[in-house]
């Protein structure tokens, strides 16, 4: 029987100076995954205020790129500058960014602070996770990873409240502007509640992949340039260079001292497949930024509207996570079959349905809820399941670097995704017929490609459940 003194409770967490420290952590999380949504939100306001439609994709890829190193080096900055600086140095790079992206005349200086943004945000990212295990007492550790993590839920419901109220209003910019001041508040709270130093004993320097994680963003960015060009031919190109330089990677990460990824993560008999799964489910949730730009011009539903309607992607995730998990084996096994499966089906449904003239009724319009909320549930339904079998199937000594690399995979599939979005809606007349007619073909070609990524993951997670057969066998 465990020590009643060893027991932690919600209270104790969220009391006293506790109470702060938590605030200072799941602030850091918020800040960057509020900051999400309210993009997603605005963003069609934005394109029709100050131009720059072929490069909206290009909001996203950026800002995930800059977030892959800033949560690449995060471990790099918290041992050069200490917890305390290096939350600050975090949240100065994201106010910068944040304040440029309010101020931008030009589409070109948009991109310029939504890289800011990213890098910050992916910094305040891995310093909010790596500092509990610093700033709380150990059997506080997975209350706080919860609360942390929570933060996600509650961007759901803040970003698109943000960015569709000032939207609605005309003033985007203020969007971003009401974002400062939280940022300002967070910045007091880490001065007072975050030690300047760690008193956690290191393992040593602190050794980041740079190369990999460098050729990583490169092959992003090659898919990003093909994708101006609005030329099938040069679109297949980039996307086929890019491929190339991905191998390129994982041949470099399997000879370096330095890794990346665990031992095994390319091999599709073992952790490759989990990987594999969780990149290409990854790649389904990116529609949700063109959702609401496909739902404002093609169906007339308001910027705040809009937000909502496609957060419900997000909202589906989480639920589906909720109810999957805590399910015995067997009845686990048949979420993760059928999660990718049911994310594809309801991604092709949303292609056809949001181009279709009959949904300008105004009841047909909201036809959509559950499609939308499937793509997200059917990643929530198998996403549990499969970071559990990462945890049991990673080498030993490998786990945290096993676990690290499902979020560095997670956030490089929707980079990418993102880039070969903007690769699809420009193939597609999104500029060029654009409008209404431009608008249609795109979302119709976005959503029912993009369906195909969870489709192929439903055939790898069949290798994935044989696995976790052999597990409890």
């Amino acid at each position: 029987m465990p020590h009643a003194g060893n027991t932690a409770s919600w209270a104790e967490l969220l009391s006293g100076r506790n109470g702060l420290r938590s605030i200072a952590l799941a602030g850091g999380v918020a800040l960057h995954a509020v900051n999400v949504y309210i993009v997603a939100t605005i963003l069609p306001s934005v394109v029709r205020d100050i131009g720059g439609l072929p490069y909206y994709a290009w909001n996203m890829t950026l800002f995930v790129v800059a977030s892959i190193l800033g949560s690449a080096l995060s471990p790099k900055t918290m041992d050069k500058f200490g917890p305390r600086r290096a939350f600050q140095v975090a949240i100065a790079v994201f106010s910068a960014g944040t304040a440029v992206c309010a101020l931008a005349p030009t589409m070109g200086w948009m991109l310029a602070g939504r890289t800011l943004q990213g890098f910050g945000g992916g910094l305040l990212l891995g310093l909010s996770y790596s500092s509990v295990r610093i700033v709380f007492e150990e059997r506080l550790w997975p209350k706080a990873m919860a609360l942390v993590s929570s933060m996600w839920g509650v961007a759901t419901l803040a970003g698109p409240a943000i960015g569709g109220i000032f939207a609605d209003a005309g003033h985007w910019r203020w969007a971003f502007g009401a974002v400062l001041p939280v940022a300002l508040f967070l910045a007091c709270l880490v001065q007072t509640q975050i030690a300047v130093k760690s008193s956690a004993r290191g393992h040593g320097p602190v050794r980041i992949p740079m190369a990999q994680i460098g050729l990583l963003v490169v092959s992003v960015l090659i898919v990003s340039v093909a994708s101006l060009s609005g030329h099938v031919g040069w679109s297949a190109l980039g996307i086929a260079a890019a491929l190339a330089v991905g191998l390129g990677v994982a041949r470099l990460d399997a000879r370096n001292t330095t890794r990346l990824m665990p031992v095994g993560a390319y091999d599709l008999n073992r952790l490759g497949s989990v990987y594999a799964c969780v990149a290409l489910v990854s790649i389904g949730i990116t529609v949700e930024m063109f959702v609401p730009y496909f739902l404002q011009v093609l169906h007339g539903h308001s910027p705040l509207v809009a937000g909502y309607l496609s957060a419900l992607m997000s909202a589906g995730w989480t639920l589906g996570a909720v109810t999957s998990s805590g399910r015995s084996p067997a009845v686990a096994d048949i979420y993760v079959r059928l999660g990718p499966i049911i994310s594809a089906v309801s991604l092709a449904v949303l292609g056809l349905l949001l181009p279709s003239t009959p949904l300008q009724d105004a009841l047909l319009r909201w036809v959509v809820v559950l499609p939308l909320l499937g793509v997200g549930l059917g990643i929530g339904m198998c996403w549990p399941h499969l970071l559990t079998y990462v945890f049991k199937v990673a080498p030993a000594g490998q786990e945290n670097m096993a676990s690290s690399a499902i979020i560095t995979t997670q956030l490089y599939a929707m980079a990418l995704g993102a880039a070969i979005g903007g690769v699809i809606i420009n193939a597609a007349g999104f500029t060029d017929p654009g409008g209404v007619q431009g608008t249609a073909q795109a979302a119709l070609a976005l959503l029912l490609c993009i369906a195909l990524a969870p489709g192929l993951a439903a055939c790898f997670v069949l290798r994935v459940v044989r696995g976790r057969i052999q597990i409890r066998a």
